[in-house]
């Protein structure tokens, strides 16, 4: 049948084999216009408000498709939504994660079930209502790869409503204490260079020091360092190496001091 809402699996680097989701429009809706984006610029009118909501609930074709993926792929890790920009801008998300917790519990898993998790920017998180239908999810992985205004505006070019980035501390901090036990929550921080000298990238120890402090306060379950792996939306901006994560890493680790938060380098 032909697909509507998913698309994989594939292989991914922090979630395994993921089956990714789409809540969205087929064109790219979102809060942000980050530099590194990797499905590319946020055309001028989809950059929306946090406040900004779609109503797209799931056709009865959604459970058909997963149905139809799941009997081919008994194997996957994770069942992603996200992707095509802030899937939190749709007021019906729950919907969907609703009929994909239902078809994964009608079927026979060759290894553990799929976890049942959500990419967000952590721009909507502000509103009680998001935090409430974010929470429901098993592993939320909410984006901060800035913890100073500056840096904000420079790296994912909020839209103008967009509260600054202490309020989204805060909500990031909400979110967790909210969140049930069973579920986790997984801070993703994506750390790039710039070939322009005019541009500073998030990769200056001003922003990597305040991002490591905002963790310390959010206290996460997980950590995850990486970089770019494809195509950015600049021109300008490409991967930091290995030992700067790695240094990244150990920085984040001496400053938070907690044993229980889990620090993945990707």
């Amino acid at each position: 049948m032909p697909r509507e809402y998913t698309y994989g699996p594939f292989q991914s680097r922090r979630l395994g084999l993921s089956l990714g989701i789409n809540v969205l429009a087929k064109f790219k809706l979102c809060t942000y216009n980050c530099v590194y984006c990797e499905i590319g610029l946020t055309e001028k009118d989809n950059l929306v408000s946090p406040n900004y909501r779609i109503s797209l609930p799931p056709s009865p074709n959604f459970r058909k498709e997963l149905k139809s993926i799941f009997n081919y792929v008994p194997h996957l890790n994770s069942i992603t939504f996200g992707y095509n920009g802030e899937p939190t801008l749709n007021e019906n998300l729950v919907d969907f994660l609703n009929i994909a917790s239902d078809v994964r519990s009608e079927l026979n898993w060759t290894h553990e079930k799929p976890i049942l998790t959500l990419f967000t920017n952590s721009s909507t998180l502000f509103f009680d209502e998001i935090r409430e239908r974010v929470k429901k999810f098993e592993l939320v992985l909410a984006k901060l790869d800035v913890a100073n205004n500056d840096d904000f505006k420079r790296t994912n070019r909020p839209q103008n409503e967009v509260p600054d980035i202490e309020i989204i501390i805060e909500s990031l901090m909400k979110l967790k204490q909210e969140m049930p036990k069973k579920n986790k929550l997984a801070i993703q921080i994506l750390v790039y260079n710039s070939y322009k000298k005019d541009f500073l990238p998030n990769n200056n120890s001003k922003n990597i020091y305040d991002v490591a402090h905002a963790l310390k306060r959010i206290k996460p379950n997980i950590i995850q360092i990486y970089s770019t792996a494809r195509i950015p939306a600049e021109y300008f901006v490409f991967a930091i190496d290995n030992e700067r994560k790695k240094e990244i890493g150990y920085i984040f680790k001496e400053i938070i001091n907690d044993d229980k938060i889990e620090i993945n380098i990707y």
